[in-house]
């Protein structure tokens, strides 16, 4: 048997477990088991593996995508860069680190691109962030991180968003929890009124697959898309990793 499995906390709604259960049955995929690992502290981490010694695999979704890396052995290039994981590959005692996010959200977002889509900004700091900017600098794209608790002078609080902002920053990507099932009548607090058909926003969420963020900006006549497919293309790429990466 091989073993798979996701950590984070809470993990009561997550898609993972969902996902690879079924591509497990409707492929005909054999002795392989997926499973959650519920931690409400990073500190559980050695003891899941040490009473799941089979584990090949690992997803890492929030709030760990930073705080997995101290137990890492080696890392991507690109979880060098964002200092972020979301996969691991575990073999012959070692724990390799990736970010598949990074593929996901690219693949899901650039065929949405308009010649109007010039700047971004991206609400949120945490792990799911840094692949976001690592994609947007890939393709040349300015942007801005929205926090509300900004650290630095290059960070924008909410109440600085405005109507020149909301305006020179076509695409408006959430990566918060906000609005997240079940609290989905909760939504960032940004100037909807200055949303217009020029804009493209982009949310994480795919449960609920239309978030109250989505939905006020598809009234202003905005492109919305959620985080399913981004959800479907970076397991994917996790499969493939888990599969065909030497050790």
């Amino acid at each position: 048997m091989k073993k798979l499995g996701l950590i984070g906390y809470p993990l009561q709604h997550s898609f993972s477990k969902k996902y690879f259960s079924q591509k497990f049955e409707k492929e005909g995929i054999k002795n392989w088991k997926y499973l959650n690992f519920e931690m409400k502290n990073i500190n559980q981490f050695p003891s899941i593996l040490k009473k799941n010694p089979d584990l090949i695999g690992l997803n890492i979704t929030i709030p760990y995508k930073e705080k997995i890396l101290k137990y890492t052995d080696w890392q991507s290039p690109e979880v060098i860069k964002t200092g972020a994981a979301n996969t691991l590959k575990i073999c012959q005692g070692k724990i390799k680190a990736y970010n598949t996010d990074i593929y996901g959200f690219e693949q899901s977002f650039k065929a949405l691109l308009k010649d109007y889509h010039k700047r971004a900004l991206i609400l949120g700091t945490g792990g799911a962030s840094k692949a976001i900017a690592y994609v947007l600098e890939m393709l040349n794209i300015p942007f801005k991180f929205v926090s509300r608790n900004p650290v630095s002078n290059n960070i924008l609080s909410y109440k600085q968003l405005d109507k020149n902002i909301i305006t020179n920053y076509q695409i408006i990507i959430n990566t918060t929890p906000v609005g997240t099932f079940p609290d989905i009548n909760k939504k960032i607090k940004i100037p909807y009124d200055f949303i217009t058909k020029n804009h493209l926003f982009y949310d994480l969420i795919y449960n609920p697959d239309k978030t109250a963020f989505l939905k006020t900006a598809e009234k202003k006549g905005a492109s919305i898309i959620n985080g399913l497919k981004m959800l479907h293309l970076q397991a994917e790429k996790a499969w493939e990793i888990w599969n065909n990466e030497n050790c």
